[in-house]
């Protein structure tokens, strides 16, 4: 068995990012910036008012009395020149007039017809300088996530499109005679198929594009039909039947498809017989057929291999330190991941941690990281957890 660090360089190894395509900004959130976007204009194009109230020319003193020439209005400029004791009426974000270089707002003045006076103390220029967010040719820098404030950006830049990675297409692969889909009606030997479901939902929510296929029972002609169905994937993920049992064909099936087998089995827990490879031109994850252990293995490894395929580097799932509420006892020889809550920096561990239970993992937000061999770990602790 190999290390959970090794597996993951095994998979960076086969994962690479997968193209790029052109979308409009309309649908570019949540997409990975392929290309850095560079803005075609200044923002603002113009000097413009930074408050309602009025542009003038020279220093501001308590008592000044101005004659109001005119108007400027955002899309409306005011055209022609004011003297010194002169102002404009402005609005915010409207171009401030040639020659002026102060707005006094409109609460500092008293004003009677086209005269006011400054009665309050005035501060600042209130004017927001040309180019004074972003000038032309300064990049939103790829590769990056896109945000709803980064498309925000984007469209203030007069971007009307971008290039983004292309997203990863992942096939899901259950595998069992004992499977039937949500809403069907099981046989008396047979359980629900949970983990496609949930690993769609974990895989979507990072950038993935993922197809469930039809469930692979357990011969190999139906594993081939199955194989075939997601001969054109990125990403091949199989779930259930990587073991070592006399009905666990997914191995066996995979190399007579062409699998280059890349690793088989780690040391970890839960998640103990995961195997990966290349088949075709697509990268294949066999993963253990326990829901949770599944799930925890899709946190582990298959995020960070989207990520890679997304072009946004190959790196491992960073933990976060906590403190340890209740006390957990030593740890054997494969690393664990066990199921626990964090609020507020403290972790508690639930106390049932079978590979089975999901409703343990429905209430867990966090997965306690054990290293293989770690000692008991007693009440106040510090120690790494994954969020999930």
């Amino acid at each position: 068995m190999i290390t959970v660090d090794e597996a993951l360089a095994h998979l960076f190894d086969l994962a690479n990012p997968i193209g790029t395509e052109s979308v409009s900004l309309s649908k570019s959130a949540g997409r990975v910036l392929a290309k850095s976007a560079v803005a075609t204009r200044n923002q603002p194009p113009f000097s413009a008012s930074a408050m309602d109230g009025y542009a003038v020319l020279g220093p501001v003193v308590k008592g000044g009395q101005y004659t109001v020439k005119g108007e400027a209005a955002a899309g409306t400029s005011f055209k022609g020149s004011i003297q010194v004791d002169q102002a404009v009426r402005i609005f915010t974000g409207a171009p401030v007039p040639e020659g002026c270089d102060t707005v006094i707002i409109q609460e500092d003045i008293t004003r009677f017809g086209d005269r006011f006076t400054v009665t309050g103390d005035h501060h600042g220029s209130n004017i927001r300088p040309a180019g004074g967010d972003f000038k032309i040719g300064q990049a939103l820098t790829a590769p990056r996530s896109l945000s709803a404030n980064d498309v925000a950006l984007l469209a203030s830049m007069n971007i009307p499109s971008v290039e983004v990675y292309r997203k990863p297409d992942v096939a899901l692969i259950s595998t069992g005679n004992e499977l039937v889909m949500p809403g069907e009606e099981p046989g008396p030997d047979q359980i629900i198929a949970s983990n496609t479901f949930g690993l769609k939902a974990l895989l979507e929510s990072h950038g993935a594009k993922v197809r469930i296929l039809p469930i692979a029972r357990d011969n190999i002609a139906s594993l081939e039909q199955v194989f075939d169905l997601a001969a054109d994937a990125d990403l091949i993920v199989t779930i259930g039947g990587a073991s070592v049992g006399d009905h666990d064909l997914v191995g066996k099936v995979a190399q007579q498809k062409g699998m280059q087998q890349s690793f088989y089995k780690i040391a970890m827990r839960p998640g103990k017989p995961l195997m990966a490879g290349r088949m075709g031109g697509a990268m294949m994850v066999g993963l253990p057929g326990n829901p949770v252990s599944a799930m925890v293995c899709g946190q582990v490894f298959l995020l960070p291999i989207i990520r890679a395929m997304l072009g946004l580097g190959k790196e491992k799932c960073q933990p976060l330190p906590a403190i340890l509420v209740n006390a957990v006892g030593p740890n054997g020889p494969r690393e664990h991941y066990m199921r626990a809550v964090v609020r507020n920096g403290q972790l508690t561990v639930f106390e049932k941690q079978d590979s089975s239970l999901l409703t343990v993992l429905a209430d867990a937000n966090a997965l306690l990281i054990r290293p293989k061999n770690d000692a008991a770990q007693p009440i106040g602790a510090q120690i790494q957890y994954l969020p999930i």
